[in-house]
């Protein structure tokens, strides 16, 4: 256990070193098309998740990409850390995330997501405000850009109840594209309110696409139920090989992270 606390901290340092590099880096994309700053994203992405492995020994195994369409999609996606937040994004040509607005008021970082269209949301705001932002994402879909949203709304953990937000329904039926659920079980390796990351092989399922045209309720059951089915799936199979690499699953991802 000392040794991966060691790695988790040498780990965590590393990681907000590298973003400070990126940032710092990226700054001549502010007057480049969008596409530039996205390529920096994807380096960012892909260097933190290169560290993890290095430093704390977690392997990445992504299944189902032959899955994911071309084009407009909606990603709808299981939220348990930090981790999926950016390593998603390497895999979409004009990913858009809906995100806190305060994050835009971030000097440097937030000038990114200005730069790059994300949508800012006020999650104080009334319905109305809601509904506006759900037609907004809507239309940039529409446009050919891949939204990567949690149905779930923020970070769950590993054993939470689900709690599936109407929002991403309503998105859906307002952009008339594909959705592709993505189950994961990175909660394991990159828990929630602790800076511990564990070895092993954290998994991103890209599961079966959900066609456009079903009503609200019906996309918001098929989603949720797909998700958690592959999520528990992956959860379960992990915490066996971790019973069996440290001869009990470690206790800041038991059932009660």
């Amino acid at each position: 256990m000392v040794s991966i606390f060691v790695r988790s901290l040498v780990y965590n340092v590393l990681f907000y070193l590298v973003l400070a590099f990126w940032v710092i880096v990226g700054i001549p994309t502010y007057i480049m098309p969008r596409w530039a700053i996205m390529n920096i994203a994807r380096y960012w992405a892909r260097s933190s998740i290169w560290l993890m492995r290095v430093i704390c020994n977690t392997r990445v195994e992504y299944r189902g990409l032959e899955k994911i369409p071309k084009g407009p999609l909606i990603v709808a996606s299981k939220h348990q850390s930090m981790w999926e937040t950016f390593a998603l994004l390497q895999f979409f040509d004009q990913p858009l995330f809906i995100l806190k607005r305060e994050l835009k008021w971030i000097p440097l970082f937030g000038w990114y997501l200005i730069k790059s269209d994300m949508i800012g949301v006020n999650r104080g705001a009334g319905g109305r405000k809601l509904i506006d932002m759900a037609r907004g994402a809507g239309e940039e879909v529409r446009r050919g850009r891949q939204l990567i949203i949690f149905p779930e709304g923020t970070r769950t953990s590993v054993d939470a109840p689900p709690q599936y937000k109407s929002g991403v329904a309503q998105i859906y039926v307002e952009s008339g594209v594909t959705c592709i659920p993505v189950a994961l079980n990175s909660g394991l390796f990159w828990p929630r309110r602790t800076f511990m990351r564990y070895p092993g092989t954290l998994v991103v399922e890209f599961l079966d696409p959900l066609p456009p045209g079903l009503s609200r309720r019906e996309f918001l059951t098929r989603v949720s139920a797909v998700i958690e089915e592959a999520t528990n799936r992956l959860v379960e199979a992990t915490r066996r090989e971790q019973a069996q690499l440290f001869g009990r699953v470690p206790s800041a991802v038991s059932a009660k992270v």
